[in-house]
């Protein structure tokens, strides 16, 4: 019996020579499909950054933000090292599958509001859902200033030591 259990092992029913590995099935492990194997997490900063972006590519949209938080990013953009706040005028709550936003802007004078708002919120809405999964249930949208054509961008003055 010795004799046949082992040519049943090394022989095949046309009688090839087969190693054991080579008539095993291949398993797979851990089941389902890998996609679903653990969990991802998105911060707060990351919709933030791609709502801050995605609101500044809309016409009409001259700046993000209040007054003040336009003047305290101007002083920290001239520190050396220091980068422009994409996030500056946008704030996120993002859960599980969902998001809500709030965004400050500041539109160009002599565009419809509501317009301008309908457009970022449906860029935000495109681009936060398309690149995140995560379903935006509302784009708050504060227009805090409208830029006059007559007001002058805050230069910033030339070094006097060079």
């Amino acid at each position: 019996m010795t004799d046949m259990t082992e040519q049943n092992r090394t022989q095949n029913p046309e009688g090839a020579a087969e190693s054991p590995v080579q008539t095993r099935k291949a398993t797979r492990r851990g089941g389902g499909d890998p996609a679903t194997r653990g969990r991802t997490t998105i911060a707060d900063g990351v919709v933030e950054k791609i709502a801050g972006m995605a609101a500044r590519d809309v016409l009409g949209v001259h700046a993000m933000g209040s007054g003040l938080s336009r003047t305290f990013g101007a002083v920290r953009d001239r520190v050396p090292g220091g980068s422009k706040s994409v996030t500056r005028g946008v704030k996120a709550e993002v859960g599980e599958v969902q998001t809500a936003l709030d965004l400050e802007i500041v539109v160009d004078y002599g565009v419809s509001i509501g317009d301008v708002a309908k457009a970022v919120r449906e860029n935000v809405i495109s681009a936060v859902e398309r690149m995140t999964g995560l379903e935006v249930v509302e784009v708050n949208i504060a227009v805090s200033d409208v830029k006059l054509p007559e007001e002058e961008e805050e230069e910033e003055p030339e070094p006097r030591i060079q």
